[in-house]
């Protein structure tokens, strides 16, 4: 308790702490009323800029108007995998920056593997150097960084979705299987195309010595690989009974928005014909930046950041002239 003398008068210094709190409490209010007004602006600007976004992303493109057929929904326990055989897939997804494909793609794939019961991981390994997409050395590294306990490979486009249940991905024990047949394929109907979809056995991949690195920018590593299995004495099949046609895959990939790689400088019009005779999984330079374990839409993913290297003596075109 304060004292006073009788020379100040106390009625006075408590005028002068009725003004005080009176000034704390008024700027108080005036401090939650900006605030107030700050959170209300920013929630208007975000949901702004998410309806502009989204307006965007349909003209532009980015995103399909409609999704994709889903499998009916499953979901697994790690007990109910053991049941589901000895064999385990690793799908092999060579990537660079189609995020919005990449999201369609794993928690379909994810559920459409679970209710066919096989066990799987998913593998994206996405390109971050510099020099031109080489989907032929991605399949590579993706075969070199899959776990041990995996004894197949599907050899997988990320644009490319199966809508029939009747297509086999299974162990093919009996050799190569081409899930995406030129006579299902939306696009590619040639007899010696085995892009899209393949399924091989570690094993027979090995045999082949992986696929050449000589392939960069867009087109021909897999009519190159086709050589491969034929000298491996390799026997390829391809589905049967399957009565869906070229309704049995959705190709998500839209040109308009993504133009594919497709030029051919200095010498690579002449090398994109011939056969890599020595180039594979032995000659395969690249450094792991990185690896990402991701749930995209419930649905575990690893994300393998990889920076090939390129001999520009052998292959100049790895970098557009």
């Amino acid at each position: 308790m304060k004292m006073f003398s009788s020379r100040r008068k106390p009625v006075l210094y408590f005028k002068a702490e009725r003004r005080l709190s009176w000034g704390r409490c008024w700027s108080y209010k005036l401090f939650g009323v900006c605030l107030l007004l700050l959170l209300v602006s920013l929630l208007w600007l975000q949901l702004s800029c998410s309806s502009d976004m989204a307006a965007a992303a349909q003209r532009n493109g980015h995103l399909p108007h409609q999704p994709p057929p889903s499998p009916c929904r499953s979901e697994s326990r790690p007990q109910d995998e053991v049941r589901w055989g000895p064999h385990k897939m690793a799908l092999l997804v060579p990537f660079r920056e189609r995020f919005e494909e990449l999201l369609v793609f794993v928690p379909f794939m994810h559920t459409f593997l679970n209710n066919k019961k096989i066990k799987h991981e998913i593998l994206i390994i996405n390109q971050v150097d510099h020099y031109r997409f080489n989907r032929a050395s991605l399949i590579n590294v993706g075969y070199l960084e899959s776990a041990n306990d995996s004894d197949y490979l599907a050899m997988h486009d990320v644009d490319l979705l199966p809508l029939n249940e009747a297509l086999d991905y299974g162990f093919p024990a009996d050799g190569p299987f081409h899930v995406a047949s030129p006579q299902l394929h939306p696009l590619y109907h040639y007899n010696t195309y085995v892009g899209g979809i393949l399924l091989l056995t570690k094993n027979h991949f090995r045999m082949c010595n992986g696929m050449s690195n000589r392939f960069w920018g867009w087109g021909r590593e897999d009519d190159e690989f086709y050589r491969r299995l034929r000298k491996a004495n390799l026997q390829l099949s391809r589905p049967v009974g399957v009565t869906t046609g070229y309704q049995t895959f959705l190709h998500v990939h839209d040109p308009a928005w993504r133009k594919r790689d497709q030029k051919r400088v200095a010498a690579q019009k002449q090398e994109q014909f011939k056969v890599d005779p020595e180039g594979g999984l032995s000659n395969l330079r690249y450094q792991v930046d990185s690896r990402q374990e991701l749930t995209i839409g419930g649905a575990p993913c690893t994300v393998i950041n990889t920076r090939l290297e390129c001999d520009q003596d052998q292959t100049p075109w790895c970098l557009l002239a």
